[in-house]
């Protein structure tokens, strides 16, 4: 909404991604012009969160409505943020992981959910996804800041504290235990998915019906713009996630999250490493790719296309077709050209005009 009051239909840029094990993408967001005039209006709202820009645009019948629940929206995504976050040392995850090597700790219900999320995909995936890659994580932030890799001796360390058959669970009692001092649990790879499904909750119990949640390359839909069919996401190139892109999803009621080193990455001894990280070597990806997955919730696109990125394309796209709704395109830079990969269920997501 512009300052004159007057509401436009811009298009939103989605910027990369902070935290390592997510997307580095940039995506493009627009909504297709109404056909008709709308009782309802376009409203669009942003606030720093989880080390990311969340945006939510969404449609209300007047400005009141719209602020007072993108506010209660935000201050869940807040509210989330204060538990789950690994670089706040106050935060629930943090006060769990101080506790690690001890005895089961209860939790609160967010927590457990997401752990709960998290051990389940690591086990579809084989440990591909391991959000107790927490140890791995810091040691590596500290090598893109001096653009120097772990010692072996660092990196070993480390490793010897990643498995996710570390992290234990009691759903009866909801209590977690970390099995082995020194463990630390990264939640990047799915929180940001989780708190945009939980915004888009707050905001259909406000009575919001038709928005959009961005969390970075996260992006959570619920029901399309007023006389449009669907939110239509455009797909950022691999070789300049600045550039217009020439293929586009059009989505409702469901979550995409791209993954991909485009701006997040560091050169070391000429090999350009990705910033997300493969659990089992601890080191960032090596290899120019992009991941675009689908899925029925932010929580799981935001997972799986973390998982995906680890995975061996083939291997990666047998991982979607286990997951109920999800589909995934992948797009790998080889000599020859880019060579790209996609799931079962992707040609029903994808269209060059409308649905």
């Amino acid at each position: 909404m512009t300052q004159n009051g007057k509401v436009e239909r811009i298009p939103v840029t989605i910027p990369p991604l902070l935290a390592l094990l997510l997307t580095a993408s940039t995506s493009f967001l627009q909504a297709e012009p109404a056909s008709a005039p709308s009782a309802r209006k376009r409203f669009e709202f942003a606030q720093p969160h989880m080390g990311t820009q969340f945006r939510i645009v969404l449609y209300a019948a007047d400005e009141a409505t719209a602020r007072r629940s993108a506010e209660a929206a935000f201050a869940r995504i807040a509210e989330l943020d204060a538990r789950l976050s690994d670089y706040r040392e106050d935060s629930e995850l943090m006060r769990l992981c101080q506790q690690a090597g001890g005895s089961p700790v209860a939790v609160s219900e967010d927590l457990f959910r997401v752990l709960k999320a998290a051990q389940e995909m690591a086990r579809l995936s084989g440990g591909a996804f391991d959000v107790t890659i927490g140890p791995l994580s810091r040691l590596w932030r500290r090598s893109r800041r001096q653009k120097e890799l772990p010692t072996p001796r660092r990196l070993e360390e480390a490793r010897a504290l990643v498995g996710f058959e570390k992290l234990i669970l009691d759903e009866q009692a909801r209590t977690v235990r970390l099995s082995k001092p020194g463990m630390l649990l990264d939640l990047g790879g799915i929180a940001k998915g989780f708190a945009a499904d939980e915004a888009q909750r707050v905001l259909r119990g406000h009575g919001i019906v038709s928005a959009l949640v961005a969390a970075g390359g996260d992006i959570v839909l619920s029901d399309p713009p007023p006389d449009a069919p669907a939110w239509r996401i455009g797909i950022a190139p691999l070789d300049d996630p600045n550039r217009p892109p020439s293929r586009f999803l059009w989505l409702k009621n469901a979550a995409v999250s791209t993954s991909g080193d485009a701006e997040q990455f560091v050169e070391i001894n000429g090999v350009r490493y990705s910033h997300i990280l493969d659990p089992k070597t601890g080191l960032g990806l090596t290899g120019r790719q992009s991941v675009t997955v689908v899925a029925p919730n932010g929580m799981t696109s935001d997972s799986l296309a973390t998982a995906v990125s680890v995975l061996r394309p083939e291997e990666g796209l047998k991982l979607v077709e286990q997951i109920a709704g999800a589909a995934a395109l992948i797009v790998v830079r080889e000599e020859s050209g880019d060579k790209e990969y996609c799931s079962s269920r992707w040609p029903r997501t994808e269209s060059t005009g409308k649905p």
